[in-house]
């Protein structure tokens, strides 16, 4: 139960570098704090649709408890069932509680747009007004796109950990504020200060929290502030950072300050993810760990502790995603996406251990369940039309992937990827071929994450004596036979081949490769041929991403373009359940059946739920067009193909869904106690 100081209820206070719970015991207790951060979507949503129920709520609340999550970071309002859930988890769950640290976002778009915050503050004081009185269970908010509405009764302030407000913010925005600003003196409020030497961004975050400061005490609480912030815009010097807006401006904690009259205090908080800007590659690359180990994530948290002397600092986003695509390269393997999920899970528990180490107050994961909306650099563009991006599983891109919890296409899954095929009846699956030579037959089905194939084979184990090659054909135009086939199946524009051995490799026509159309005709990254990228030019390629541009890195020296390989596809089980499980796995074979499962990314798809395929323009852009029925063939040895009907499926405009607990649970679990044990003090 919260404390009384100087006549204001204080759940948690701010003491020295620690956040500290008030207890029945012995006051304030210094506390570590690891957490997660919870999305607003479900799949086939966007964040402003705020589609989560109330049984979803109480479902993931349940599971944060059983992860043993003592802070729960929510980054908006949200429907009033959320608050309602929390409280009643709560209520039964005296003895461990979670706690909340509720965010409150700003104008993003408008921010960066007219890139002067003082232009929103009056906005943004309104949006922070409602979220005081919803957490208090006083509000009766209006309907309003985009927002959260209804009648708030549930009053959560007892579990109310702090306020969060703000978001990663722009440089260059920022920036623009500090220029358009330049006369105005620090912030001076009752609660909240800026001091003498804050920009006008800090001066007017300080106005922000001093308005939440104000209003918590009218009602007779304090409680611990911050504002979000991140490693583009944190206080530090980077003279290896080679993007010169990720190191433009900063935003510096330490220049925003609690009065005596706040006892709750105030404290620093980051986003820090191990992979991005790029000067962690290179300042860091030599910083131990405190058990010794070379550890460049370590080596900047402790910088970071070090200018926030004397205040708590809390990382409220860290992570790296399970997924088959990546983004970008980081340190001792902790890359942005291309981990399986038992990887992702130990990388995810030694952060939290680095956070702990280096004297952080607290490590909040991002993030509790995938979802589908997200998008990232290297397949923003990829994605079209983007209005319906929420409405199918890209497995390339890896900001889709960072949930402890899969969220995965299907009420059930469709098929379980492990080379048996008594799922693969009349009723899930669609027979396309049929033959008496050496591929007995072949069925097909989908889902919102790809195209599945099951093909059966005369002989045993096919694949170990000679490749199995399987045409996909998704244009229409197709690309001049697959390669090394002397022609066979002119019509694929797409093509795997299975073997020799447990092996597969996808390959596709050269037109359809985005990245010379992207990276090549515009940029001049990736090395393109023009006769190559004619339509149905007969040349094939192996997909891959980009990951990073060529750049030059001071004090380094150039670097050149980093790219991550799409073509060798993982040959395993995809079984949860079984020893070896990597849900990277495509392709299993077992006897005389072998299955495929092709992410609709790979086969060239923009929406699969709309049947768009991408195509690349002269200009250096690319579009997507419509096409129908995927044909398919398969060639065992070197008997001719056999051809199949093909394969079709109806647009979608809704998706169903199930949720598992990922294979990295068990290591993120064992860590959030540890930490929960060896912070300043154990036990709640």
């Amino acid at each position: 139960m919260p404390a009384t100081v100087d006549g204001l209820k204080v759940p948690a206070r701010v003491q020295g570098e620690d956040i500290a719970l008030a207890t029945d015991r012995d006051g304030f207790a210094p506390r570590f704090w690891p957490g997660v951060n919870l999305g607003t979507t479900l799949p086939g949503t966007f964040p402003g649709q705020l589609a989560p129920t109330r049984k979803d709520y109480d479902r993931w609340l349940n599971g944060m408890g059983e992860l043993g999550v003592r802070l729960l970071r929510v980054y908006t309002i949200l429907p009033p069932h959320f608050y309602e859930a929390f409280a009643a988890h709560n209520t039964a769950h005296p003895d461990r509680p979670i706690h909340l640290l509720h965010g409150v976002w700003i104008p993003e778009d408008e921010f960066i747009e007219g890139r002067d915050a003082y232009a929103l503050l009056d906005d943004w004081k309104a949006e922070l007004s409602d979220a005081v009185a919803v957490v208090h269970g006083d509000a009766n908010l209006p309907e309003r796109p985009g927002h959260a509405s209804g009648r708030y009764r549930a009053d959560i302030s007892q579990w109310l950990l702090g306020w969060s407000l703000g978001v990663e913010w722009d440089p260059q925005a920022v920036e623009e504020t500090n220029r358009k600003n330049a006369g105005k003196g620090p912030y001076r409020g009752r609660y909240i200060r800026a001091s003498a030497d804050a920009n006008p961004m800090e001066s007017w975050i300080a106005a922000g929290m001093d308005h939440v400061a104000t209003l918590e005490a009218k009602r007779g609480w304090s409680r611990p502030l911050t504002f979000t912030n991140w490693v583009t815009t944190d206080p530090l010097e980077h003279p290896s950072e080679a993007a010169e807006k990720e190191d433009l401006v900063s935003i510096d904690a330490t220049h925003v300050r609690a009065t005596e009259a706040w006892p709750g205090g105030v404290f620093a908080s980051y986003h820090v993810y191990p992979y991005y800007p790029d000067f962690l590659r290179w300042e860091y690359r030599d910083a131990k760990a405190a058990d010794g180990t070379t550890d460049p994530y370590a080596g900047y948290l402790r910088a970071l502790r070090a200018h926030h002397r004397g205040m708590p600092i809390m990382v409220t986003e860290f992570g790296v995603p399970a997924s088959l695509g990546a983004a970008h390269r980081g340190p001792i393997g902790r890359d942005q996406g291309g981990h399986s999920e038992q990887a992702a899970g130990k990388i995810d528990a030694s952060l939290l251990q680095r956070i702990r180490e280096e004297r952080y107050a607290g490590g909040v994961l991002f993030a509790w369940a995938d979802e589908w909306f997200k998008f990232t650099w290297n397949t923003a563009e990829l994605e079209l039309p983007p209005e319906r991006r929420a409405l199918w599983r890209n497995a390339l891109t890896n900001e889709e992937h960072f949930g402890i919890v899969a969220v995965e296409p299907g009420r059930k899954p469709t098929k379980v990827l492990d080379g048996d095929d008594r799922d693969w009846t009349a009723s899930t699956s669609q027979s396309i071929a049929e033959s008496a030579g050496p591929v007995e037959d072949v069925r097909a089905t989908h889902d919102a994450g790809g195209l599945w194939l099951r093909v059966r084979l005369r002989e045993d184990r096919a694949w170990e004596r000679g490749p199995i090659r399987i045409g996909f054909g998704v244009t229409g135009k197709g690309n001049r036979g697959l390669p090394g086939t002397n022609g066979a199946d002119p019509r694929a524009d797409h093509g795997v081949i299975v073997g020799p051995g447990e092996k597969a490799t996808l390959l596709q026509a050269a037109w359809l490769d985005p990245l010379p159309w992207l990276y090549g005709i515009a940029y001049d990254y990736v090395p393109f041929d023009q006769a190559a990228m004619r339509t149905s030019s007969g040349a094939w390629s192996r997909p891959r991403q980009l990951l990073n541009r060529p750049q030059n890195v001071p004090g380094v020296g150039p670097q050149p373009a980093e790219f991550h390989d799409l073509s060798r596809l993982r040959w395993g089980t995809a079984d949860p359940d079984a020893p070896g499980f990597d849900h990277r796995n495509l392709v299993m074979g077992r006897g005389k059946v072998l299955e495929l499962r092709v992410p609709w990314a790979l086969l060239g798809y923009s929406d699969p739920s709309s049947h768009q395929v991408l195509r690349g323009r002269k200009d250096g852009t690319v579009t997507s067009e419509r096409t129908g029925r995927v044909s398919i063939s398969v060639q065992a040895g070197s008997d001719a193909p056999l051809r199949t009907a093909g394969y079709d499926w109806e647009d979608w405009s809704t998706v169903e869904f199930h949720e598992r607990r990922k294979a990295g649970w068990g290591a993120v679990r064992r860590e959030m106690a540890t930490g929960a044990a060896k912070g300043p003090a154990s036990g709640d």
